[in-house]
C-alpha cells in the first residue's frame, strides 16, 4: 500500500514537471494557446494518473538517481574500455556524473543533465553553456548494464556529440534555440544551441491533443458540459489524420524535414512537415519507423486498422502479450475462419495468448548498435517489428522451446513434438493443454543462441 501511495505521488510530482508554474506568472514557453499540462489532472485524474507510467511520459526527463535506471554501485558502476581507460558512474555530493579515468588518472568529468528513454534504454545528455551534448556511456535494460552510447566508436570515450534540436522534437514536448547566439540556428555552431528555460520535459497531453487554454477555461466556467469542447480528439480524426498524428515520432530518422515538428497539431498534414527518404536499400530499422513496417503489412493494407487498434498510449501495456494477442483475434478468430494454421488442440491454449509474439518479433536494429565492453564487438538491440507477417524462423524457435519446457515438465513424454511449421501434431490431453497456456517463452533478446531454430 505504502509503495502504490509513493508511486501515486511520484506521477503526480513527474506531471507538474511539465507545468511552467503559471501562479506565479510564468507562460507556458509554447504561447499564449496552451495551458498549464499539470491543469489536465483536474478533470482527468485516473488518465493522467495511468499516462504517468508510460514509455511515453518517460520519454525524457531532468537527471536525478531517480530517474537513471543504471546501477552507481560500486560493483556495477563501472564501463571499461580497456586495461588503461575507464568510464565510472559516481555519485559525488548527491550529483551524478560520468568521470573518465585515464591510466587511473581522473581525465573528465560531466555530469548527468538530461535523461532521454526509459523502457527499452536510456542516453544521457549534458549541458556545456547553452549547448547540449551526449555522455559517452548509455545504459540499456535488457542487458542490465552500462554500455557505449549508440554508434560510438571502440576506443577513448567521447563527450563531445552534439544533441540537435531533432532529437528533442521526439523525446520531449518542447524545447527553443537559444537565443543567446547570434545567426542562424542551422549555422554549424548553433545546433546544438538550445534554451534550457524553455525545456519542457517529457510528452505531455497537448503534444497529442494540440493547445488546450481554451478547453481548460471552457470547462472551468462550464463544469457541467461533459463533451470536451476546444480540444483534438484522437477518436475524431481521420484514419489518415491518426497515422500521421504517431508517425511524427514514429516514422524514423530516413526523412527530409521541411519544418520543426514542434509545429505539428493534431489534423495536420505530416507531409507538409516531412518526406520520406526511404530509397532502394535502404529499409526501415524497427527503431522508429513503426509506420513504414506497419504499412508494409497484410493486416494494415487490408482494412483500416490505425496505431490506436493495438495501442493505447494513456496506459503501459508493455509485454502483456495476452492483451495484444486478445486486440488479434478481433480480426483472426476460429470463428472467421482464419486463426492460426499451425494450431491444435494441444497448443491452441498458448497461441491464443502469444499471436505477436510470432508474428511481430523482438529483431535486432541496424541503427542502434552499441558495444558492452573491450572486445569492441556491437551487441544487437532488439525491438519489436511492426511488420505483422509470417516469420517461420520465429515460429519455430517458439515452439520448438515451448516443446522443450513441456518435455521438462512432464507434460509430453518422450519425444513427441507440438506441430511446428516442420513438424506434425502430438496428441495431449486436455488438462495439459489448459497447462500449457501458462508457459513463458524467453524473449530472442535474453535467448540468442540458447533455443533452437533461432539464427542471427
Amino acid at each position: 500500500m505504502r509503495t502504490a501511495i509513493l508511486c501515486t505521488v511520484a506521477v503526480f510530482a513527474g506531471i507538474l514537471l511539465f507545468s511552467r508554474c503559471l501562479d506565479s506568472g510564468a507562460r507556458d514557453p509554447r504561447g499564449k494557446a496552451y495551458a498549464d499540462p499539470a491543469s489536465c489532472a483536474s478533470c482527468h485524474a485516473s488518465i493522467v494518473n495511468a499516462y504517468g507510467h508510460t514509455p511515453h511520459f518517460h520519454s525524457a526527463a531532468l537527471a536525478s538517481f531517480n530517474t537513471i535506471r543504471g546501477s552507481f554501485s560500486r560493483d556495477s558502476n563501472t564501463f571499461v574500455v580497456n586495461d588503461s581507460v575507464r568510464v565510472v558512474m559516481e555519485d559525488r555530493g548527491g550529483t551524478p556524473y560520468q568521470v573518465l579515468y585515464v591510466r587511473n588518472k581522473e581525465v573528465r568529468v560531466q555530469r548527468f543533465d538530461i535523461v532521454f528513454g526509459y523502457e527499452k534504454g536510456q542516453g544521457y545528455l549534458y549541458w556545456k553553456d547553452d549547448q547540449l551534448y551526449q555522455l559517452p556511456i548509455s545504459y540499456f535494460t535488457d542487458l542490465h548494464r552500462w554500455t557505449t552510447s549508440p554508434g560510438y566508436p571502440a576506443g577513448m570515450p567521447f563527450f563531445d556529440r552534439p544533441v540537435l534540436l531533432r532529437c528533442f522534437e521526439c523525446h520531449t514536448t518542447y524545447i527553443s534555440p537559444s537565443s543567446r547566439r547570434s545567426g542562424s540556428p542551422s549555422d554549424p555552431k548553433n545546433v546544438n544551441a538550445l534554451d534550457a528555460n524553455s525545456l519542457i520535459v517529457n510528452i505531455d497531453c497537448q503534444r497529442c491533443h494540440g493547445p488546450a487554454a481554451n478547453h481548460v477555461a471552457f470547462h472551468t466556467e462550464n463544469p457541467g458540459e461533459k463533451i470536451g469542447r476546444y480540444i483534438s480528439s484522437y477518436k475524431n480524426l481521420t484514419r489518415r489524420q491518426k497515422i500521421d498524428l504517431c508517425a511524427v515520432c514514429h516514422a524514423g530518422s530516413n526523412n527530409i524535414q521541411l519544418r520543426s515538428l514542434f509545429a505539428f497539431r493534431p489534423g495536420d498534414s505530416l507531409s507538409q512537415f516531412a518526406v520520406s527518404a526511404h530509397v532502394g536499400s535502404n529499409q526501415p530499422d524497427v527503431h522508429g519507423d513503426q509506420l513504414a513496417l506497419l504499412a508494409s503489412s497484410k493486416c494494415f493494407r487490408g482494412s483500416e486498422m490505425d496505431c490506436s487498434t493495438c495501442h493505447d498510449t494513456h496506459v503501459n501495456d508493455h509485454g502483456d502479450w495476452a492483451a495484444y494477442a486478445r486486440r488479434c483475434q478481433t480480426c483472426h478468430s476460429e470463428t472467421n475462419h482464419n486463426f492460426c494454421k499451425i494450431a491444435d488442440a494441444s497448443n491452441i491454449g498458448f497461441l491464443k495468448l502469444n499471436c505477436s509474439r510470432c508474428h511481430m518479433p523482438s529483431q535486432p536494429s541496424e541503427v542502434i548498435r552499441v558495444r558492452t565492453g573491450e572486445t569492441g564487438a556491437h551487441t544487437p538491440i532488439f525491438m519489436i517489428n511492426h511488420r505483422i507477417a509470417i516469420y517461420p524462423e520465429e515460429s519455430r524457435r517458439i515452439l520448438d522451446s515451448l516443446n522443450s519446457q513441456m518435455r521438462r515438465t512432464g507434460l509430453i513424454r518422450g519425444f513427441k513434438r507440438i506441430a511446428t511449421p516442420h513438424s506434425q501434431p502430438s496428441s495431449v490431453n486436455a488438462a495439459s493443454a489448459t497447462r500449457i497456456k501458462n508457459i513463458k517463452i524467453p524473449a530472442a533478446e535474453t535467448a540468442i543462441g540458447s533455443l533452437p531454430g533461432w539464427h542471427r
